[in-house]
């Protein structure tokens, strides 16, 4: 505790020129620059808009939504603190709120005494930097909201567990019954009420008196004493209590507050708590212990893997919607339908395709095409990301996901937020709803605290949670409305989440933050945090590999990651059969077609698989490619309806004969020319399934090439993340802020001369040539002078100001409010009066 002696001292007779501070605002006015900047920056709400002086902050500083968000801010021995204050006198002194903490000396929480003392001058710091405390230490006093928001009552009960103070219990009762409980606990009988308050708190706050009166007391007494001692203090009582009840209510150790309704007064349970105001006091943040250990270089192989992994599976989604992606529900997102397909499609499942959709369209990589029948579809963003590196590829997704608000791990849940009726709203992939300001600040938490780790640990995920819960104890009404039922608040799951998703991005590998994760928490003036994640992840990937190895099966096995185009060919030609570290391909009928179909012939596909194969193309595999080459387009179907047209007669006499064209309605035109009533699509697939292999043809007459049309969306801009509250201002406009609250306040505290019958704090007004004679004599004197000016907009102000010149109209002055020379117009002053002389 010496440590922090030296701090506390400077806080003892604070205010100006040394006097106690009055109110907040000659608190605020007290401080230096520095410390008015860590207010506004651990509190940014104050500064919309800027404050027009320090009595203005003062008073937007004690407003209850503002009040509440810098609570839910505090970590949980501060806001421990700041309950104990809320059931302590206001004002009171710092010895007092530490025996509030730490107890009696040698009561039960006598060992953690000392851990107590080291850890409350912080507390007390940080609640006076937030303006949620002021005064000294002989006087500290909680801001008056914060108090409300926190002390007991009937319909909020303490987070302490205390109840109201025999003070306010007894206000409406009678002096008659006031003196009788005064007499039953052996106190001398008082003159008024007031008195008879007094002297019964003073027996409940006397340890040895108080100790004397419970030694008489009934088991039954003690026993009811002990329920309600640690909250909550209410309890129910009949019309006719029973003994011990009665001796409790005699004494005034039960006082009503209802009919049936009696409380435990708070000065009685600090008694029976050995002084405490908390059952459980946690001064020190939990520990977050490492789970298991790997080497740094299997943490970071692994994590790379990771890491290509995830570009893979983001390809492979965009490449599934290539062609134009699922329709987008009218409320807007993807159906469950859908989202089970694409689960499918990616082999994976639903919550983590859901995570993968989502983070492509963090990415702005997909976007809704805005179409009548609206779909999803690829930007053209994502043409671009394709074409740089993998390494950067990946750092744009972190760089997405580490700021993003939109929290996948909520699809398919209960939309909590909305309360629009008891069953609550199923939300879906991309679709409304989905954002959670909590969510960046968790992840980027929860990275530093693994980041905390000896290297190649991974963390324990219970202690994670208890250090998170122990940061961020205060939950809002509609957080605890939306994790009811839940174990979990929305934090934590988030927290679990972040665990999760990181391993699926590479981030942390084997549960520990990898070399290249660890650098995208240190953003550094040299080296961006991207950039240098970026170099330190680039060697770890593989290269990509510009060969194959073709097998006798009719498989191909890709050893490792290939390039882009050889990739792209060989999934026109081949089926993916298999994927992980090698990925096998099968050549099928089909798939031959489905190369031929894209405008390519025999001869290109021999050439390229002899070109990319280290391995010989088997005879098989040849045989498959001519075969289908032979086949292929020696049907030609066009539009008629449709039409088939073939120069072998007889091969159109065999498909007309077949049972299973039946529902093709064919009939023959000519001798090599069928007719159809189905469209030339139906009609081609129909003819396949029977197995021929047709080719669709032009109205000229030359074979129709089948390519896959790639289909994206209009530029579409990314989503934006939705803030918690007002961002954290930066330091240039902290700076800017502070002067411009100190020369406003040095304006509105100025003493000024004010004319008779003049109203304090109104504009001065004086006439034209008052004016104009004033500020030419201020010119002369140097002295300074208080003006109202209204400017183009009609908002008046007051302003202190040294005139410099005065000509055309216009009076060019040093403005000690904007601490800057500027430039007035003579009409918009409303008029100008002298500073009173200094004492």
């Amino acid at each position: 505790m010496s440590t922090h002696e030296p701090d506390r001292a400077a806080e003892v007779g604070s205010g100006a020129g040394g006097s106690v501070p009055r109110s907040l605002a000659e608190a605020l006015r007290a401080r230096d620059d520095a410390s008015l900047g860590a207010l506004l920056r651990a509190r940014p709400d104050l500064l919309n808009p800027v404050p027009g002086d320090l009595t203005q902050l003062a008073t937007r500083a004690g407003t209850r939504a503002s009040v509440i968000r810098a609570l839910e801010h505090l970590d949980r021995f501060t806001l421990q603190t700041a309950q104990a204050l809320a059931v302590a006198p206001d004002p009171t002194t710092y010895d007092t709120l530490l025996a509030l903490l730490a107890g009696d000396e040698g009561g039960d929480a006598g060992a953690d005494a000392r851990t107590v003392s080291a850890a409350l001058p912080h507390a007390v710091a940080a609640l006076r930097e937030q303006a949620l405390l002021w005064g000294p230490d002989d006087q500290l006093r909680l801001v008056r909201t914060a108090r409300e928001l926190l002390a007991p009552a009937p319909q909020r009960p303490s987070p302490t567990g205390l109840g109201p103070t025999v003070a306010e219990t007894s206000a409406g009762m009678s002096p008659g019954r006031l003196q009788e409980i005064v007499t039953a606990a052996g106190l001398p009988s008082t003159h008024d009420p007031v008195s008879a308050v007094a002297s019964l708190t003073a027996l409940f706050t006397d340890r040895p008196r108080m100790s004397a009166l419970l030694d008489e007391a009934p088991a039954d007494a003690v026993e009811v004493l002990s329920r309600l001692v640690w909250g909550p203090p209410y309890g129910q009582v009949t019309a006719e209590p029973a003994a011990h009840l009665r001796w409790l209510l005699g004494r005034g150790l039960l006082l009503p507050t209802a009919p049936g309704t009696v409380v435990l007064p708070r000065e009685a349970a600090l008694h029976l708590r050995g002084g405490r105001a908390h059952r459980a006091l946690e001064p020190v943040p939990p520990a977050v212990a490492p789970g298991a250990t790997h080497r740094p270089a299997v943490v970071n192989a692994t994590a790379a893997g990771q890491a290509y992994t995830a570009l893979a599976t983001v390809e492979e989604l965009l490449k599934d919607w290539d062609e134009g992606g699922p329709a987008v529900l009218r409320a807007g997102g993807l159906s469950v339908r859908d989202l089970k397909r694409t689960a499918a499609a990616l082999d994976t499942t639903e919550p983590l395709a859901a995570f993968w959709v989502e983070l492509a369209y963090a990415a702005g990589l997909i976007a809704a095409d805005g179409e009548a029948d609206e779909q999803y579809a690829a930007t053209p963003a994502y043409d671009t990301w394709l074409e740089q590196p993998a390494a950067e590829r990946w750092a744009r997704l972190v760089a997405v996901w580490l700021p993003a608000t939109r929290t996948s791990g909520l699809v398919a849940g209960r939309d909590g937020t909305l309360a629009v009726s008891s069953a609550g709203r199923t939300l879906s992939a991309l679709g409304p709803h989905l954002d959670r300001s909590a969510a960046p600040e968790v992840r980027r938490r929860v990275l530093a605290l693994l980041a905390g780790l000896p290297e190649g640990a991974s963390p324990d995920p219970e202690t994670l949670l208890a250090r998170l819960r122990w940061e961020r104890p205060l939950r809002t009404a509609a957080t605890s409305a939306e994790d009811a039922g839940d174990p979990d608040d929305l934090r934590a799951r988030i927290a679990r989440w972040t665990l999760t998703e990181a391993e699926l991005l590479g981030v942390t590998g084997r549960g520990a933050l990898s070399e290249h994760g660890r650098a995208l928490l240190d953003d550094g003036v040299a080296t961006p945090a991207e950039a240098a994640a970026v170099a330190l992840l680039a060697p770890l990937l593989p290269e990509p590999l510009d060969h194959v190895l073709l097998q006798a099966d009719l498989t191909a096995v890709a050893p490792g990651p290939l390039e882009r185009p050889l990739a792209e060919a060989l999934s026109v030609l081949a089926d993916v059969e298999s994927k992980g570290g090698a990925t096998v391909y099968r050549f099928t009928p089909g798939s031959v077609r489905r190369a031929l179909d894209a405008g390519r012939t025999a001869s290109d596909l021999h050439d390229f698989l002899n070109t990319h194969s280290r391995t010989p193309v088997p005879q098989p595999l040849a045989y498959l490619i001519d075969d289908v080459a032979r086949k292929h387009g020696h049907l030609r179907i066009g539009a008629a309806s449709a039409y088939v047209r073939c120069d072998d007669d007889v091969l159109l006499g065999e498909i007309l004969a077949d049972k299973r064209s039946a529902s093709l309605r064919l009939r023959r035109l000519a001798p090599t020319v069928l007719a159809a009533q189905a469209d030339p699509s139906a009609l081609l697939e129909g003819l396949r399934q029977m197995g021929f292999a047709p080719a669709a043809e032009t109205p000229e007459g030359d074979v129709l090439i089948t390519r896959a049309h790639a289909r994206r969306t209009p530029p579409r801009s990314a989503p934006e993340p939705v803030p918690e509250g007002p961002p954290v201002p930066d330091g240039t406009l902290l700076t800017a802020a502070v002067r411009a609250i100190r020369a406003g306040d040095l304006a509105s505290t100025t003493p000024r001369k004010h004319a008779p019958g003049e109203q304090s704090g109104a504009l001065p007004r004086t006439s034209a040539a008052d004016t104009l004679a004033t500020m030419q004599a201020a010119v002369l004197t140097g002295e300074a002078v208080w003006i109202g000016y209204v400017n183009a907009e009609g908002s008046a102000s007051q302003r202190v100001i040294a005139p410099i010149r005065v000509e055309g109209g216009f009076v060019t002055a040093y403005d000690h409010t904007a601490d800057e020379v500027r430039t007035y117009p003579l009409h918009r002053v409303t008029g100008v009066a002298e500073l009173e002389d200094e004492a």
